[in-house]
């Protein structure tokens, strides 16, 4: 094979069936089961394209997800050695197997916002003494602010909320 060789995975042998254990279990999320599959491979001496192409992923991935492992080994064979439960050692792998946080910005609405905006758009406009016979994206807004749910909402966010495209915006939310 071509490229450099891909960075070198060992495992312990408590480690390794940690892993398995992963794979096994029938409620792992699908994210989990695959970087575990990756490092198994790894381990087994697999370069990353044969893994890639085996798993349905990016090579990409794998070369994340192996140098992720790698960088956490010294932690993870540290605290085996101290004696660590065999629970600690297992969420310590599945801290290296989880999501990093993103960059980006913080929701602006809360959940608890959103579902009394999409509540509000369940009920009739009439209630609230509007004019109209069904929401629309304006109206919401609008009466949400009015009602204190969320200080300021624009239109275009009331309309994501319900998928509405920027060429439907005119049409009506509940009708």
């Amino acid at each position: 094979m071509r490229g450099p060789r891909p960075l070198s995975i060992t495992l312990t042998p408590t480690q390794r069936a940690l892993l398995e254990r992963v794979v096994r279990r029938q409620n792992a999320p699908q994210a989990l089961v695959r970087r575990a599959e990756i490092i198994l491979a790894a381990a087994a001496g697999e370069r990353n394209e044969p893994i890639a192409r085996r798993l349905g992923c990016e090579r990409g991935q794998v070369r994340t997800w192996r140098k992720r492992w790698a960088e956490a080994t010294a932690k993870l064979v540290s605290l085996e050695e101290s004696g660590a439960k065999e629970s600690v050692l297992a969420d310590a792998i599945g801290e290296v197997l989880s999501d990093r946080p993103r960059s980006g910005r913080p929701p602006e609405f809360t959940p608890e916002q959103v579902a009394q905006i999409l509540a509000l758009a369940c009920t009739d406009p009439a209630e609230a003494g509007r004019e109209v016979t069904h929401w629309t994206p304006r109206e919401l807004a609008e009466e949400a602010v009015r009602r204190g749910v969320v200080e300021k909402i624009s239109v275009r966010t009331v309309g994501r909320f319900f998928g509405e495209s920027r060429f439907s915006r005119t049409a009506s939310v509940t009708g």
